[in-house]
């Protein structure tokens, strides 16, 4: 069995309903098998003393980019704040809050297996972390990987009101300004549908994929993003933002 064989997911379609979306069981956290897993709209979700879990749920919590929605009470907070924004700054420090932030368990997703694997996603060009300061002080942000045109939002925090809100919407406006197709968001819940996250069947979702898309010779390069330029920030404070929003709007 050669390599290729050896990463092999099975087709997205084949994922239990009960468990919603559990596709496969075992592997390994290499960056070549979750380029892969990314590529295909599957991701890894288990906890601690449990093998790696793979899931593809039937439905998935989804954004265009740039149909985010931004409340009058999100705009007052950016009115009256003067945040700084920063892409891919601190990306060790933001999945280390991600992990670290409340859950409804007493336990965390995020593994330290899993903190060193998506620490070297973003060393390899895959994962990117989105950051909001104040005052020199990470306060808030969201962290996630880049296959093709479509952006993995694995998880985000916050240490003060809507900074994440404020992170998410960072990210949707970044993405749009790079011809992202989809903010993937995995699971839906309320904070996600208040800024304006909606569901999609999984044959939806899987429209968007650069796999169904033909857009690349192989995931591991549709992870790079070449058409992104990551490096790049079109403001870097919570005003800049909020004239961006009032000029998308």
């Amino acid at each position: 069995m050669n390599a290729a064989e050896q990463q092999a997911f099975p087709p997205i379609e084949e994922a239990l309903d009960d468990p919603d979306g559990l596709l496969a069981i075992g592997g390994d956290l290499s960056v070549s098998r979750l380029v892969e897993a990314y590529s295909q709209g599957i991701f890894p979700w288990y906890g601690n003393n449990e093998p790696i879990m793979w899931w593809s749920p039937k439905s998935r919590a989804a954004i265009v980019p740039g149909q985010v929605h931004v409340s009058r009470s999100l705009k007052k907070t950016l009115r009256q704040n003067d945040f700084t924004l920063s892409i891919n700054q601190e990306f060790n420090a933001v999945i280390n809050h991600c992990a670290l932030a409340p859950r409804d368990t007493d336990d965390t997703w995020i593994t330290e297996d899993m903190l060193e694997a998506y620490k070297q996603l973003h060393l390899s060009g895959h994962a990117h972390s989105f950051e909001v300061w104040d005052k020199g002080q990470l306060i808030g942000g969201l962290y996630g990987i880049a296959s093709g045109k479509v952006f993995s939002g694995e998880s985000m925090f916050h240490y003060k009101t809507d900074a994440s809100k404020i992170a998410f919407v960072f990210a949707c406006i970044h993405l749009q300004a790079n011809n992202f197709t989809l903010l993937d968001c995995q699971i839906q819940n309320p904070h996600l549908t208040s800024l304006g996250v909606i569901t999609l069947s999984r044959d939806e979702f899987k429209s968007y994929l650069p796999t169904c898309k033909n857009e690349i010779k192989t995931s591991l390069e549709a992870a790079i993003s070449p058409h992104c330029n990551w490096e790049s920030n079109h403001f870097d404070n919570s005003q800049g933002l909020l004239e961006r929003i009032n000029e998308l709007t």
